[in-house]
């Protein structure tokens, strides 16, 4: 199974417009599966393209959707998000709509399996379980996303609500890795997570880590954890390896 890859600026097709994504597209022409990466809420940034990099020399076809795309188009990410947290964030619908459209073009690719995961961090993994459980995706994986359980506080950042009413209609495996400093979501979000998808039989697991809190995947930010996110990026290799059928190495941490 080759490695080597191809990384690019791409558009695709969501809802009848053209959405900009960076992908990682491998050369060869063995099937395999694709992965659509939801960014954090700080943006399509330089970090979130890197995690995209990484699944690439992991094997899979990737892309990140630009999911402010509509909002600021070739905005600086600090800037688009800005703009996008005034506003209270991206609606779920039109989430569902770029993530369809990713995994659209992760499936027209022509070395596709026709299997596609879903990965998301901060918002993103919020967003990854949504995505869970209204398309059809063959794997999730939720980093610390916010709000998938819990009550949302009056005057929040975000519009959005929990997806407890969502999580019974749970399409695929969910791999879901928490920081047990984390706040939102907090250890009891976690706790409430567990329990909702075990009353309704999914197939899940889940990781949590002492001494990290929320972002400790992310490299280039205080939040990072070098053991946390060395172990999750081997929990995300295998789990995916068992779900959308490559088999390789453990993934490096992004650099």
């Amino acid at each position: 199974m080759s490695d080597s890859f191809v990384a690019r600026t791409v558009h695709f097709d969501a809802g009848g417009d053209s959405i900009e994504g960076y992908a990682a597209l491998v050369e060869d022409s063995e099937p395999r599966g694709g992965v659509v990466v939801l960014h954090h809420l700080p943006g399509y940034d330089a970090w979130s393209k890197q995690v995209v990099r990484t699944l690439g020399a992991m094997g899979y076809n990737a892309v990140c959707p630009n999911l402010y795309s509509r909002d600021a188009p070739g905005a600086a990410p600090d800037d688009a998000a800005a703009l996008v947290r005034s506003r209270g964030g991206v609606p779920d619908s039109r989430i569902l709509t770029d993530a369809e459209g990713a995994a659209g073009y992760l499936r027209g690719q022509a070395n596709s399996n026709g299997k596609v995961g879903v990965i998301g961090y901060c918002s993103g993994g919020r967003q990854s379980a949504l995505v869970a459980c209204n398309l059809d995706v063959d794997a999730a994986v939720d980093c610390y996303g916010a709000y998938v359980t819990g009550t949302v506080p009056d005057g929040w950042l975000l519009k959005i609500t929990n997806l407890t009413d969502q999580l019974p209609n749970l399409r695929c495996p969910l791999l879901g890795l928490f920081g047990n400093e984390d706040k939102t979501p907090s250890p009891e979000h976690v706790d409430e997570l567990d329990a909702v998808l075990s009353a309704n039989n999914k197939q899940f697991e889940i990781h949590r880590y002492d001494g990290a809190g929320h972002g400790f995947f992310t490299t280039d930010r205080p939040s990072y954890r070098v053991e946390a996110a060395v172990d999750g990026w081997e929990k995300i290799s295998d789990f995916f390896a068992k779900n959308l059928g490559v088999m390789g190495g453990c993934a490096r941490t992004p650099r």
